[in-house]
């Protein structure tokens, strides 16, 4: 029997039976982890307004000899991000976002910058006043670079033509290609376009720290086109269609 302490942010809760819970919960030590809450739906003194989707935690499990999940003893709230529950754009974000995190991540396997990222861009959301659509773009890009799946921003990602110079004011995307395209091979790629000026935040923010991708500044054009790409090339490297985005991007819709 084995007792684990560790802060977590929960991914994901499902009930079980008439009394039970089974949460999904990404860890700083361990992972992601699914545990099973006894009698969760109805305790008053361990888990009540703890076990909140997004929450970020402090948990004591319980992994034992037989049963396949371990066992959420003790749970304590650190930050519970309220205010991304009570705003629907940003509980759309928050879901796709920790959508991604629990397809991609398998039981069991740390990964402390993953974690540092979600838990950066969760508290960002919670307090953000109309940065929504930007932290999406940090957040998105980083779990690529995280993942190793990364787009190629540097040059044609089929002919590998150096696209430096003033002549090239907008580029092509292709996701299947995995990066830019010159606007020759876009013409044969059905790519999605890529102004200049955004595909230099998007290098700005790809090639530095968290605290640097943090000041990015979209316009409202960079900010369309950069949405546009990612949330094509992340599902695509995902290799499936989050449930989450098409409810984000009717929320986004109804909103602007």
């Amino acid at each position: 029997m084995t007792l684990l302490t560790t802060p977590a942010i929960l991914l994901r809760r499902t009930d079980y039976g008439d009394f039970d819970l089974i949460v999904t919960v990404f860890s700083l030590h361990q992972g992601k982890m699914s545990l099973m809450v006894k009698s969760g739906k109805k305790s008053k003194k361990r888990f009540a307004g703890v076990l909140e989707l997004f929450s970020e935690m402090e948990i004591v499990a319980r992994r034992g000899r037989r049963s396949a999940l371990a066992l959420l003893q003790e749970a304590s709230l650190k930050d519970p991000f309220a205010g991304i529950r009570a705003d629907i754009q940003k509980t759309a974000y928050a879901s796709y976002w920790v959508e991604l995190v629990n397809a991609w991540m398998e039981e069991n396997i740390r990964s402390e910058p993953l974690y540092v990222l979600l838990r950066h861009v969760l508290a960002e959301l919670d307090r953000s006043n109309g940065g929504d659509h930007a932290l999406s773009v940090v957040f998105q890009l980083q779990f690529l670079k995280l993942s190793g799946h990364s787009p190629n921003l540097d040059c044609c990602s089929l002919c590998r033509t150096d696209l430096e110079g003033p002549w090239q004011q907008s580029l092509g995307f292709s996701v299947p290609a995995g990066g830019i395209v010159c606007r020759k091979c876009a013409a044969a790629s059905g790519s999605v376009e890529l102004s200049r000026a955004t595909l230099k935040q998007l290098l700005w923010v790809q090639s530095g720290d968290l605290a640097k991708a943090a000041r990015i500044r979209l316009n409202s054009r960079g900010t369309r086109e950069a949405l546009s790409f990612l949330e094509a090339f992340v599902p695509y490297h995902l290799g499936r269609q989050p449930k989450s985005l098409n409810f984000l991007r009717q929320i986004r819709r109804k909103i602007e």
